[in-house]
């Protein structure tokens, strides 16, 4: 899915689900093929868009393909269901929690991102991140949870401070340090999400005028998964500068 090979994800979620109908995270990974495939025709992973707050804002906003919104929502609906059914059986179980937390988070991502709710979107980031503390209490070595949690801190630190005190108030997370710190965790000890979050980090970099740091982070991207046109692209335009 790094490399952009969506069918071949498609393909491989799907047989998952044939094979494993009672676990959720075939239908949580199959989501994640859908948002990203969105992610990637619509653009909004281009750094650019991340660093210039007013660019992102003013960005052309291509429709949303309807057929994948509806296949993205159905499947975190059945993984919801599923993961459960199983934390009603076994609420301790770290599988399941880790199914809760990435379906939140996709649906924070497709209502921040695509549909441009960015209230909504923090109502699907706290929940996360609460859903991310519990999975952490019981496995703190499920370092893909701290990014549900990083993202929560650096993404509100970034807000100016009036906004920053009224997001305490409603209960965000606003350090943007310790976001960072968390962050990193699963850039260096995750799994699924290790890639996902080397990229935040380079973003990161590129907004604190970091531009070492970032080329360093695209560039290993770009060597990993180098069918993905975006990690290069980005890193070249980091060597031009």
């Amino acid at each position: 899915m790094y490399n952009l090979q969506f069918d071949e994800a498609y393909q491989t979620f799907e047989e998952w689900k044939r094979s494993h109908p009672q676990d959720p995270f075939g239908f949580t990974s199959d989501g994640a093929a859908y948002l990203f495939s969105e992610f990637d025709r619509l653009g909004v992973l281009q750094s650019d868009l991340f660093v210039d707050d007013a660019k992102f804002k003013k960005r052309d906003r291509p429709k949303a393909d309807a057929a994948i919104e509806k296949a993205f929502y159905e499947d975190l609906i059945k993984g919801d269901e599923l993961a459960d059914d199983i934390l009603r059986r076994s609420p301790r179980d770290s599988d399941a929690l880790f199914a809760k937390v990435l379906n939140l988070g996709l649906r924070g991502d497709y209502v921040a991102l695509i549909q441009n709710h960015g209230w909504a979107a923090l109502n699907y980031m706290k929940s996360a991140g609460a859903v991310a503390e519990r999975l952490l209490a019981i496995d703190p070595d499920r370092y893909d949870a701290y990014l549900a949690v990083g993202v929560e801190n650096y993404m509100l630190g970034l807000r100016a401070a009036p906004v920053r005190w009224f997001l305490d108030l409603y209960g965000a997370e606003t350090d943007k340090q310790q976001g960072i710190e968390r962050l990193k965790m699963t850039a260096q000890k995750g799994h699924y999400l290790l890639p996902f979050a080397r990229l935040l980090l380079a973003v990161a970099a590129l907004r604190d005028h970091n531009q070492p740091q970032a080329r360093v982070l695209l560039g290993d991207l770009a060597r990993q998964f180098p069918k993905n046109d975006l990690y290069q692209k980005e890193y070249n335009r980091l060597q031009e500068r």
